[in-house]
Protein backbone atom coordinates (compact mmCIF):
# COMPACT_ATOMS: atom_id res chain seq x y z
CA UNK A 1 0.00 0.00 0.00
CA UNK A 2 1.49 3.44 -1.22
CA UNK A 3 1.83 5.70 1.51
CA UNK A 4 0.18 9.22 1.73
CA UNK A 5 3.01 11.31 1.61
CA UNK A 6 5.58 8.66 -0.59
CA UNK A 7 7.23 10.63 -3.70
CA UNK A 8 4.44 8.20 -5.68
CA UNK A 9 1.19 9.22 -3.84
CA UNK A 10 2.48 13.35 -4.40
CA UNK A 11 3.63 12.53 -7.71
CA UNK A 12 -0.26 11.21 -8.58
CA UNK A 13 -1.50 14.24 -6.51
CA UNK A 14 0.35 16.38 -9.26
CA UNK A 15 -1.06 14.70 -11.92
CA UNK A 16 -4.70 14.71 -10.66
CA UNK A 17 -6.24 17.18 -13.39
CA UNK A 18 -8.25 18.73 -10.62
CA UNK A 19 -5.76 19.97 -8.32
CA UNK A 20 -3.99 21.52 -11.49
CA UNK A 21 -3.88 25.83 -10.75
CA UNK A 22 -4.34 27.80 -13.83
CA UNK A 23 -2.09 30.59 -14.70
CA UNK A 24 -3.18 34.25 -13.89
CA UNK A 25 -3.26 34.31 -17.61
CA UNK A 26 -5.84 31.74 -18.44
CA UNK A 27 -7.68 32.79 -16.05
CA UNK A 28 -8.07 36.15 -17.19
CA UNK A 29 -8.74 34.67 -20.70
CA UNK A 30 -11.82 32.64 -19.27
CA UNK A 31 -13.23 35.48 -18.11
CA UNK A 32 -16.35 36.29 -19.69
CA UNK A 33 -15.74 40.10 -19.65
CA UNK A 34 -12.60 40.18 -21.42
CA UNK A 35 -14.26 40.39 -24.79
CA UNK A 36 -16.98 43.61 -23.87
CA UNK A 37 -13.57 45.30 -22.61
CA UNK A 38 -11.14 44.91 -25.64
CA UNK A 39 -14.10 46.25 -27.27
CA UNK A 40 -14.46 48.98 -25.11
CA UNK A 41 -10.61 49.92 -25.62
CA UNK A 42 -10.85 49.60 -29.45
CA UNK A 43 -14.08 51.53 -29.51
CA UNK A 44 -12.67 54.28 -26.88
CA UNK A 45 -9.32 54.60 -29.09
CA UNK A 46 -11.55 55.32 -32.17
CA UNK A 47 -13.27 57.72 -31.02
CA UNK A 48 -10.35 59.45 -29.16
CA UNK A 49 -8.82 59.20 -32.84
CA UNK A 50 -11.52 60.76 -35.24
CA UNK A 51 -14.06 62.44 -32.86
CA UNK A 52 -14.12 65.99 -31.95
CA UNK A 53 -13.09 65.99 -27.99
CA UNK A 54 -15.89 67.22 -27.04
CA UNK A 55 -17.00 63.73 -26.87
CA UNK A 56 -15.02 62.87 -23.67
CA UNK A 57 -15.62 65.93 -22.01
CA UNK A 58 -18.28 65.37 -19.04
CA UNK A 59 -21.04 66.80 -20.33
CA UNK A 60 -19.82 64.24 -23.79
CA UNK A 61 -20.00 61.51 -21.31
CA UNK A 62 -23.27 62.25 -19.94
CA UNK A 63 -24.75 62.28 -23.59
CA UNK A 64 -23.37 59.11 -24.62
CA UNK A 65 -24.01 57.13 -21.18
CA UNK A 66 -27.86 57.49 -20.92
CA UNK A 67 -29.14 56.02 -23.83
CA UNK A 68 -26.23 53.38 -22.64
CA UNK A 69 -27.95 53.49 -19.46
CA UNK A 70 -31.29 52.47 -20.38
CA UNK A 71 -29.52 49.79 -23.16
CA UNK A 72 -27.94 48.37 -20.30
CA UNK A 73 -30.90 47.85 -18.07
CA UNK A 74 -32.68 45.76 -20.49
CA UNK A 75 -29.35 43.96 -21.30
CA UNK A 76 -28.28 42.97 -17.68
CA UNK A 77 -31.93 41.13 -17.65
CA UNK A 78 -31.22 39.92 -21.07
CA UNK A 79 -27.64 38.47 -19.78
CA UNK A 80 -29.25 36.62 -16.69
CA UNK A 81 -31.45 35.21 -18.36
CA UNK A 82 -29.24 33.98 -21.23
CA UNK A 83 -26.99 32.46 -18.77
CA UNK A 84 -30.19 30.59 -17.34
CA UNK A 85 -30.02 29.54 -20.86
CA UNK A 86 -32.86 31.17 -22.19
CA UNK A 87 -33.84 33.70 -24.21
CA UNK A 88 -36.76 36.86 -24.59
CA UNK A 89 -37.23 38.63 -27.75
CA UNK A 90 -40.13 40.65 -25.84
CA UNK A 91 -38.39 42.91 -24.20
CA UNK A 92 -38.19 46.05 -26.56
CA UNK A 93 -42.05 45.70 -27.15
CA UNK A 94 -42.67 45.28 -23.81
CA UNK A 95 -41.01 48.71 -23.08
CA UNK A 96 -44.01 50.05 -25.15
CA UNK A 97 -46.73 48.38 -23.20
CA UNK A 98 -45.30 49.32 -20.24
CA UNK A 99 -45.39 52.38 -21.37
CA UNK A 100 -48.58 52.61 -22.15
CA UNK A 101 -50.24 51.08 -19.32
CA UNK A 102 -48.01 53.54 -17.18
CA UNK A 103 -49.25 56.94 -19.33
CA UNK A 104 -52.65 55.74 -19.48
CA UNK A 105 -52.43 55.17 -15.41
CA UNK A 106 -51.31 58.85 -15.05
CA UNK A 107 -52.85 60.58 -18.31
CA UNK A 108 -56.12 58.77 -18.65
CA UNK A 109 -57.06 56.98 -15.29
CA UNK A 110 -55.74 59.99 -13.20
CA UNK A 111 -53.32 57.35 -10.61
CA UNK A 112 -50.63 59.10 -8.60
CA UNK A 113 -47.49 58.58 -9.56
CA UNK A 114 -46.61 55.53 -7.31
CA UNK A 115 -49.55 53.43 -8.22
CA UNK A 116 -49.26 54.07 -11.92
CA UNK A 117 -45.53 52.92 -11.61
CA UNK A 118 -46.49 49.60 -9.34
CA UNK A 119 -49.12 48.81 -12.11
CA UNK A 120 -46.74 48.72 -14.86
CA UNK A 121 -43.85 46.45 -12.80
CA UNK A 122 -47.26 44.27 -11.85
CA UNK A 123 -48.48 44.02 -15.60
CA UNK A 124 -44.59 43.61 -16.93
CA UNK A 125 -43.85 41.14 -14.31
CA UNK A 126 -47.41 39.13 -15.35
CA UNK A 127 -46.39 38.66 -18.76
CA UNK A 128 -42.75 37.51 -18.05
CA UNK A 129 -44.24 34.90 -15.79
CA UNK A 130 -46.45 33.86 -18.43
CA UNK A 131 -43.87 33.55 -21.05
CA UNK A 132 -41.55 31.35 -18.05
CA UNK A 133 -44.63 29.70 -17.70
CA UNK A 134 -45.08 28.57 -21.33
CA UNK A 135 -41.43 28.13 -22.19
CA UNK A 136 -41.92 25.42 -19.56
CA UNK A 137 -44.74 23.94 -19.59
CA UNK A 138 -45.39 23.52 -23.27
CA UNK A 139 -41.63 22.78 -24.06
CA UNK A 140 -41.37 25.38 -27.31
CA UNK A 141 -37.94 26.94 -27.20
CA UNK A 142 -37.98 30.25 -25.34
CA UNK A 143 -37.17 32.12 -29.13
CA UNK A 144 -40.39 31.38 -30.78
CA UNK A 145 -42.49 32.04 -27.29
CA UNK A 146 -40.96 35.36 -26.77
CA UNK A 147 -41.04 36.43 -30.40
CA UNK A 148 -45.28 35.72 -30.55
CA UNK A 149 -45.19 38.08 -27.74
CA UNK A 150 -42.90 40.81 -29.76
CA UNK A 151 -45.96 40.83 -31.97
CA UNK A 152 -48.14 40.69 -29.17
CA UNK A 153 -47.40 43.23 -26.92
CA UNK A 154 -46.56 45.72 -29.92
CA UNK A 155 -50.08 45.11 -31.63
CA UNK A 156 -51.58 45.74 -27.89
CA UNK A 157 -49.60 48.92 -27.39
CA UNK A 158 -51.03 50.53 -30.42
CA UNK A 159 -54.80 49.20 -30.35
CA UNK A 160 -54.34 50.69 -26.70
CA UNK A 161 -52.78 53.97 -27.76
CA UNK A 162 -55.23 54.18 -30.45
CA UNK A 163 -57.47 53.53 -27.42
CA UNK A 164 -57.02 55.94 -24.63
CA UNK A 165 -56.17 58.70 -27.22
CA UNK A 166 -59.25 58.50 -29.45
CA UNK A 167 -57.03 57.19 -32.45
CA UNK A 168 -53.30 58.45 -31.88
CA UNK A 169 -50.50 56.36 -31.29
CA UNK A 170 -48.93 59.35 -28.75
CA UNK A 171 -49.88 59.83 -25.53
CA UNK A 172 -48.53 63.18 -24.01
CA UNK A 173 -49.35 65.42 -20.91
CA UNK A 174 -47.58 62.75 -18.77
CA UNK A 175 -44.90 65.26 -16.69
CA UNK A 176 -48.37 67.49 -16.08
CA UNK A 177 -49.74 64.54 -14.96
CA UNK A 178 -47.08 63.16 -12.91
CA UNK A 179 -46.33 65.84 -10.89
CA UNK A 180 -49.98 66.62 -9.56
CA UNK A 181 -49.02 66.61 -5.45
CA UNK A 182 -45.87 66.48 -3.50
CA UNK A 183 -45.30 63.10 -3.06
CA UNK A 184 -46.37 62.47 -6.72
CA UNK A 185 -43.03 65.33 -7.36
CA UNK A 186 -40.83 63.63 -5.00
CA UNK A 187 -41.33 59.87 -6.51
CA UNK A 188 -40.84 62.06 -9.96
CA UNK A 189 -37.34 62.76 -9.03
CA UNK A 190 -36.64 59.18 -8.45
CA UNK A 191 -37.49 58.44 -11.79
CA UNK A 192 -36.62 61.49 -14.08
CA UNK A 193 -33.91 64.71 -14.10
CA UNK A 194 -30.40 64.68 -12.81
CA UNK A 195 -29.17 63.26 -9.80
CA UNK A 196 -26.29 64.44 -7.18
CA UNK A 197 -27.32 68.42 -8.63
CA UNK A 198 -26.30 69.91 -5.43
CA UNK A 199 -22.74 68.29 -5.71
CA UNK A 200 -22.19 69.45 -9.37
CA UNK A 201 -23.16 73.00 -8.47
CA UNK A 202 -20.09 72.99 -5.55
CA UNK A 203 -17.76 71.23 -8.04
CA UNK A 204 -18.95 74.16 -10.21
CA UNK A 205 -17.77 76.71 -7.60
CA UNK A 206 -14.79 75.44 -7.30
CA UNK A 207 -14.13 75.54 -10.37
CA UNK A 208 -13.51 71.75 -10.69
CA UNK A 209 -16.15 71.10 -13.35
CA UNK A 210 -16.73 73.43 -16.35
CA UNK A 211 -19.27 76.14 -15.86
CA UNK A 212 -21.00 79.20 -17.70
CA UNK A 213 -20.31 82.54 -17.17
CA UNK A 214 -22.75 83.06 -14.73
CA UNK A 215 -21.49 80.18 -12.34
CA UNK A 216 -24.16 77.57 -13.05
CA UNK A 217 -22.35 74.05 -14.38
CA UNK A 218 -22.64 73.27 -17.61
CA UNK A 219 -23.69 69.82 -16.45
CA UNK A 220 -26.20 69.90 -13.67
CA UNK A 221 -25.88 66.13 -12.28
CA UNK A 222 -26.02 62.67 -13.25
CA UNK A 223 -28.86 61.53 -15.13
CA UNK A 224 -30.95 59.31 -12.81
CA UNK A 225 -31.03 56.09 -15.59
CA UNK A 226 -27.66 56.14 -15.01
CA UNK A 227 -27.77 56.20 -11.15
CA UNK A 228 -30.89 52.96 -12.16
CA UNK A 229 -28.35 51.43 -14.60
CA UNK A 230 -24.89 51.07 -12.22
CA UNK A 231 -27.29 50.49 -9.19
CA UNK A 232 -28.95 47.59 -10.94
CA UNK A 233 -25.36 46.17 -12.27
CA UNK A 234 -24.20 45.96 -8.63
CA UNK A 235 -26.46 44.42 -7.42
CA UNK A 236 -26.81 41.59 -10.19
CA UNK A 237 -23.36 41.07 -10.78
CA UNK A 238 -23.40 40.29 -7.33
CA UNK A 239 -26.22 38.42 -6.95
CA UNK A 240 -24.90 36.02 -10.12
CA UNK A 241 -21.32 35.57 -8.82
CA UNK A 242 -21.38 35.36 -4.78
CA UNK A 243 -24.75 34.03 -4.37
CA UNK A 244 -26.37 30.34 -4.11
CA UNK A 245 -29.34 31.89 -7.04
CA UNK A 246 -26.55 33.08 -8.72
CA UNK A 247 -25.29 29.22 -8.88
CA UNK A 248 -28.74 28.45 -9.66
CA UNK A 249 -28.64 30.17 -12.56
CA UNK A 250 -25.70 28.96 -14.40
CA UNK A 251 -26.47 25.59 -13.33
CA UNK A 252 -29.95 26.20 -14.93
CA UNK A 253 -28.52 26.96 -17.97
CA UNK A 254 -25.60 24.35 -18.44
CA UNK A 255 -27.13 21.35 -17.62
CA UNK A 256 -30.61 21.82 -16.78
CA UNK A 257 -31.46 18.17 -16.40
CA UNK A 258 -28.72 17.50 -13.82
CA UNK A 259 -29.48 20.72 -11.92
CA UNK A 260 -32.89 19.30 -11.38
CA UNK A 261 -31.32 16.44 -9.66
CA UNK A 262 -29.19 18.39 -7.55
CA UNK A 263 -31.75 19.65 -5.84
CA UNK A 264 -31.78 23.04 -8.15
CA UNK A 265 -35.44 24.53 -8.75
CA UNK A 266 -34.96 24.83 -12.46
CA UNK A 267 -37.93 25.86 -12.93
CA UNK A 268 -38.44 28.71 -10.45
CA UNK A 269 -35.38 30.10 -11.58
CA UNK A 270 -36.04 30.22 -15.80
CA UNK A 271 -39.66 31.51 -14.70
CA UNK A 272 -38.05 34.50 -11.91
CA UNK A 273 -35.75 35.25 -14.61
CA UNK A 274 -38.63 36.15 -17.26
CA UNK A 275 -40.14 38.17 -14.68
CA UNK A 276 -36.87 39.86 -13.95
CA UNK A 277 -36.42 40.63 -17.68
CA UNK A 278 -39.88 41.91 -18.15
CA UNK A 279 -39.53 43.88 -14.82
CA UNK A 280 -36.45 45.87 -16.07
CA UNK A 281 -38.13 46.56 -19.50
CA UNK A 282 -40.72 48.06 -17.22
CA UNK A 283 -38.27 50.10 -15.68
CA UNK A 284 -36.76 51.57 -19.05
CA UNK A 285 -40.60 52.38 -19.62
CA UNK A 286 -40.99 54.22 -16.50
CA UNK A 287 -37.80 56.12 -17.07
CA UNK A 288 -37.96 56.93 -20.70
CA UNK A 289 -41.65 58.37 -20.70
CA UNK A 290 -41.36 60.23 -17.61
CA UNK A 291 -38.10 61.70 -19.27
CA UNK A 292 -39.95 62.13 -22.76
CA UNK A 293 -43.15 63.49 -21.09
CA UNK A 294 -45.15 60.99 -23.59
CA UNK A 295 -45.15 57.61 -24.41
CA UNK A 296 -45.65 56.22 -28.30
CA UNK A 297 -46.12 52.75 -30.34
CA UNK A 298 -42.73 52.68 -31.09
CA UNK A 299 -40.72 52.92 -27.87
CA UNK A 300 -38.29 50.26 -27.00
CA UNK A 301 -38.57 49.19 -31.49
CA UNK A 302 -35.41 46.64 -31.99
CA UNK A 303 -33.87 47.30 -28.34
CA UNK A 304 -34.85 43.31 -28.11
CA UNK A 305 -31.92 42.76 -30.17
CA UNK A 306 -29.41 45.52 -28.76
CA UNK A 307 -29.91 43.81 -25.62
CA UNK A 308 -28.94 40.46 -26.79
CA UNK A 309 -25.87 41.51 -28.62
CA UNK A 310 -25.15 43.71 -25.62
CA UNK A 311 -25.15 40.37 -23.50
CA UNK A 312 -22.95 38.58 -26.28
CA UNK A 313 -20.44 40.61 -26.37
CA UNK A 314 -20.27 40.83 -22.68
CA UNK A 315 -19.65 37.29 -23.04
CA UNK A 316 -23.15 35.51 -22.48
CA UNK A 317 -23.22 31.99 -24.41
CA UNK A 318 -25.66 31.67 -26.70
CA UNK A 319 -26.00 27.81 -24.94
CA UNK A 320 -26.63 29.04 -21.87
CA UNK A 321 -24.93 28.65 -18.39
CA UNK A 322 -21.85 31.15 -19.10
CA UNK A 323 -22.03 34.71 -18.67
CA UNK A 324 -21.49 38.37 -16.87
CA UNK A 325 -23.88 40.93 -15.88
CA UNK A 326 -20.41 43.37 -16.17
CA UNK A 327 -19.69 42.16 -19.76
CA UNK A 328 -23.29 42.86 -20.53
CA UNK A 329 -23.54 46.33 -18.96
CA UNK A 330 -20.07 47.37 -20.87
CA UNK A 331 -21.54 46.04 -24.25
CA UNK A 332 -24.46 48.45 -23.77
CA UNK A 333 -21.83 51.07 -22.83
CA UNK A 334 -20.41 50.11 -26.13
CA UNK A 335 -23.14 51.01 -28.10
CA UNK A 336 -24.34 53.62 -26.40
CA UNK A 337 -21.18 55.39 -27.48
CA UNK A 338 -21.34 54.40 -31.31
CA UNK A 339 -24.81 55.99 -31.60
CA UNK A 340 -23.81 58.82 -29.92
CA UNK A 341 -20.27 59.30 -30.86
CA UNK A 342 -20.97 58.61 -34.56
CA UNK A 343 -22.51 62.44 -34.33
CA UNK A 344 -19.42 63.71 -33.24
CA UNK A 345 -17.92 62.64 -36.49
CA UNK A 346 -18.51 62.97 -40.18
CA UNK A 347 -19.56 59.38 -40.69
CA UNK A 348 -22.99 58.91 -41.67
CA UNK A 349 -25.20 57.60 -38.38
CA UNK A 350 -26.57 54.76 -40.90
CA UNK A 351 -23.45 53.11 -40.16
CA UNK A 352 -24.59 52.38 -36.60
CA UNK A 353 -26.45 49.29 -38.16
CA UNK A 354 -23.09 47.69 -39.73
CA UNK A 355 -21.87 47.88 -36.32
CA UNK A 356 -24.45 46.19 -34.64
CA UNK A 357 -24.43 43.21 -37.33
CA UNK A 358 -20.66 43.25 -37.20
CA UNK A 359 -20.10 43.17 -33.26
CA UNK A 360 -22.71 40.59 -32.84
CA UNK A 361 -20.66 38.32 -35.80
CA UNK A 362 -17.22 39.14 -34.14
CA UNK A 363 -18.97 38.78 -30.57
CA UNK A 364 -20.35 35.29 -31.16
CA UNK A 365 -16.88 34.26 -32.84
CA UNK A 366 -14.79 35.12 -29.96
CA UNK A 367 -17.59 33.75 -27.44
CA UNK A 368 -17.62 30.20 -29.21
CA UNK A 369 -13.40 30.23 -28.89
CA UNK A 370 -14.06 31.30 -25.20
CA UNK A 371 -16.89 28.14 -25.23
CA UNK A 372 -14.26 25.48 -26.32
CA UNK A 373 -11.48 26.78 -23.90
CA UNK A 374 -14.20 26.34 -21.22
CA UNK A 375 -15.72 22.86 -21.93
CA UNK A 376 -12.63 21.44 -23.76
CA UNK A 377 -14.21 20.83 -27.15
CA UNK A 378 -11.86 20.78 -30.03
Amino acid sequence: MTEPNSPAALAAKAADERLKHASALTRLLRRPELGAILGLVIVTSFFIAIANPVMFELSGIMNFMAPAAQLGILAIGASLLMVGGEFDLSVGSMVAFAGLIFAACLVTFGLPLPVAILIAFICAAAIGFINGQLVIHTGLPSFIVTLAFLFVLRGLSLVGLKWATGGATQLRGVREAATRTSLDAFIYKLFAGDAFEGLFAWLAAHDWIAKFPNGQPKVTGVPVEIVWFVGLAVVCAIVLARTRYGNWIFAAGGDPNAARNSGVPTRRVKTSLFVLTACCAALVAVLTVLDAGSTDARRGFQKEFEAIIAAVIGGCLLTGGYGSVVGAAVGAVIFGMVLIGLTYTAIDQDWYLVFLGGMLLMAVFFNNIIRKRVTGER
